[in-house]
């Protein structure tokens, strides 16, 4: 077995996984489709009780006038960007410098849509009020994820999100949630969807992430908003012939699992604290504020596959199955809390943090 696989070999044959909802496999499907009338018909082209139905539930969940079901976030949030860009004549946007349209849509937002990006913040942390009221260009939309995954999903102070919206509203700028975890972070800020969602101009939200659906996902606004972005989901191809495997999964992990975030998030705090008593270990952010955050580890990518490879084969509860390197001399991963948690033995899981401790202290540093 080559080093490059060892942890990912060691994670697939432990009996326990710590993170996530389980396998990625047909049988998401399955189990979504298991209690659906086979008489139902399907949606075509965006259009059917299946679609329509979900649409105005989500709308009413997120607070909105309207909803839009699209087969991926990066279509949704280039559409919502190039939507308000064209409404106030001002080809500029700004977000995080970690933003995922930024670093994962390979430009998406500026090749197809010719909208130039402003980075606001510090990488390493949250957009504050007083970055947005320091922009010295015109900008049509802000966009603000929440949480911001990139950073260990931390968060704004809800305050600071009322300040910037109440700005926005004052200048003219539309303001835009990439609340691809929206659902998620409900239970830090004590707040409903809807609540959040008012802050905001328009809203995306994720299906297969902490709801752990096959895909897609619900862009909302105003009737206006989303009668246009209909019309740009269309020009993007999103109007699939049918695409109600993806709105059928979404609607029943949503009412399996939403209900679900307040446990998910006491247990992410919970795993947080085990990891932060290991030599050499600590979460970021020390405490998490919804059920996700990132581990690091003061020891290279290399020495902790071997570490962590070890202890899953000892007590067969697997931790994750990657580590990326930040520098030379420490690593990190990202962990989101699902399902599986709950089904590890406690008196197991502490033996896995004992050895990790154990291990932790014998590494040395050159």
């Amino acid at each position: 077995m080559s080093e490059i696989n060892i942890l990912g070999e060691a994670y697939k044959n432990a009996k326990y996984k710590a993170t996530g909802h389980g396998p990625r496999n047909v049988q998401v499907l399955k189990d979504a489709l298991m209690e659906i009338d086979e008489e139902l018909e399907s949606e075509m082209y965006g259009k059917g009780k299946v679609i329509d139905d979900f649409q105005e539930k989500m709308a009413k969940y997120l607070g909105k006038e309207s909803s839009v079901f699209f087969p991926s976030g990066t279509m949704a949030q280039q559409i919502a960007l190039r939507i308000w860009c064209d409404q106030k004549g001002i080809k500029k946007v700004a977000y995080h410098p970690l933003s995922h349209l930024e670093i994962h849509e390979e430009d998406g937002l500026k090749k197809l849509h010719h909208i130039q990006t402003i980075l606001l913040a510090d990488k390493e942390r949250v957009i504050e009020l007083e970055d947005v009221m320091g922009l010295d260009e015109e900008i049509s939309c802000l966009l603000i994820e929440l949480p911001q995954r990139e950073i260990g999903g931390q968060l704004p102070d809800y305050k600071t999100l009322e300040d910037i919206s109440a700005y926005c509203k004052q200048k003219g700028i539309k303001l835009h949630l990439d609340g691809a975890r929206l659902f998620e972070i409900l239970q830090y800020y004590q707040k409903s969807a809807a609540e959040i969602c008012s802050l905001f101009d328009s809203v995306y939200v994720s299906f297969y992430k902490g709801i752990g659906g096959i895909a897609g996902a619900i862009l909302a606004g105003d009737k206006t908003f989303t009668v246009e972005s209909k019309i740009w989901k269309r020009r993007h191809g999103g109007d699939l012939i049918s695409l109600y495997p993806y709105i059928l999964s979404a609607d029943y992990y949503f009412e399996q699992r939403v209900g679900k975030m307040s446990q998910y998030y006491q247990e992410a705090k919970e795993f947080a604290r085990c990891f932060n008593q290991c030599h050499g270990v600590s979460t970021k952010p020390l405490e998490p504020v919804s059920n996700m955050f990132h581990v690091h580890f003061e020891a290279p990518k290399e020495e902790m596959e071997v570490i962590l490879a070890a202890i899953y084969e000892e007590t067969g509860i697997g931790l994750t199955s990657y580590v990326r390197e930040v520098t030379q001399t420490t690593s990190y991963y990202e962990v989101s809390i699902g399902d599986l948690y709950s089904q590890i033995p406690k008196e197991d899981l502490r033996k896995v943090f004992l050895l990790l401790d154990e291990k932790m202290k014998t590494i040395k540093i050159l």
